[in-house]
């Protein structure tokens, strides 16, 4: 078996896709258009992660894309993590754990500064006794009616954790060729919401950031009334008087933020100051 580091080449990547139709079948998100979109496009930098090899036959891959963030104050370089596949011929033999720790190896090498991901269930004690990861918190999964309200949100210093979005990086991720995200400028344009199908067009997921200016072109129409929040909010802010939890039995899979440093000068997170919407990973 041989280890490589992903690329990006057109060819590549249709190696990806075809990868992902193998393990994912029915699954139509992994195309050349999105996979370029995902791994080459993103104003914060090309993809990081590792494949392993037999022969010529891609037996699995992993990839993190970069991002920046707040993490106690200090904006940082940080990988999110995404894609993971190990064809059903090579699967149990310890090929996503291998490639897992080359690619943190790699991106701390690269200068960034953490890990951060969602994961389901059963991905999760592996991330967690495997990888070493800190399990910060379960997301929240909330249907309701028309904003999301809350107290005003605490400045970016004072969070342990929010994805620092720029107007290139922004714009970028509304544009998933998936599944592009609607932008609706709201409060004399102080404010963006975002909208994304998930549950169905009339439920579709849901968001809001602060802005002083116009970071996407937002013109767009505003969401259905009803609309699926999933994230989190500072518990000394949060207000989900408006927005029902789903219960656990009716949800897909429970989804939990996991957080992993590359350095000691990088704290763990406290999961009471978090602030996370669906942009933020890669739901929809």
């Amino acid at each position: 078996m041989r280890f490589a580091p992903v690329r990006n080449d057109p060819a590549t990547l249709a190696q990806y896709g075809a990868l992902f139709a193998a393990c994912f079948p029915g699954t139509g998100k992994f195309t050349p258009a999105y996979l370029d979109w995902l791994y080459v496009a993103n104003p914060d930098g090309a993809a990081v992660g590792y494949d392993a090899w037999d022969g010529e036959r891609l037996a699995a891959h992993y990839v993190c894309v970069p991002a920046r963030a707040w993490v106690e104050g200090a904006e940082v370089l940080v990988l999110l993590s995404l894609n993971t596949a190990t064809h059903p011929d090579y699967q149990g033999k310890g090929l996503f754990t291998k490639l897992a720790a080359m690619t943190y190896e790699a991106g701390a090498q690269a200068g960034f500064d953490g890990v951060y991901g969602v994961a389901n269930a059963n991905s999760t004690p592996g991330f967690v006794r495997k990888l070493g990861f800190q399990l910060v918190r379960p997301l929240e999964a909330r249907v309701g009616l028309g904003r999301l309200q809350h107290a005003a949100k605490p400045a970016a210093a004072a969070l342990s954790f929010e994805r620092s979005w720029t107007p290139a990086s922004l714009a970028w991720r509304c544009a998933n060729p998936h599944n592009r995200v609607h932008t609706v400028s709201t409060h004399g344009g102080k404010r963006l919401q975002f909208h994304a199908a998930s549950m169905g067009k009339h439920l579709p997921a849901y968001a809001e950031l602060d802005t002083q200016s116009a970071l996407v072109p937002a013109g767009g129409v505003a969401p259905s009334m009803l609309r699926l929040f999933i994230g989190l909010a500072p518990d000394a802010t949060s207000r989900y008087w408006n927005y029902a939890s789903i219960p656990m039995r009716l949800r897909p899979s429970p989804l939990n933020l996991i957080w992993r440093p590359f350095t000691p000068r990088v704290p763990l997170l406290d999961a009471s100051r978090i602030q996370f919407t669906f942009l933020d990973f890669d739901a929809y």
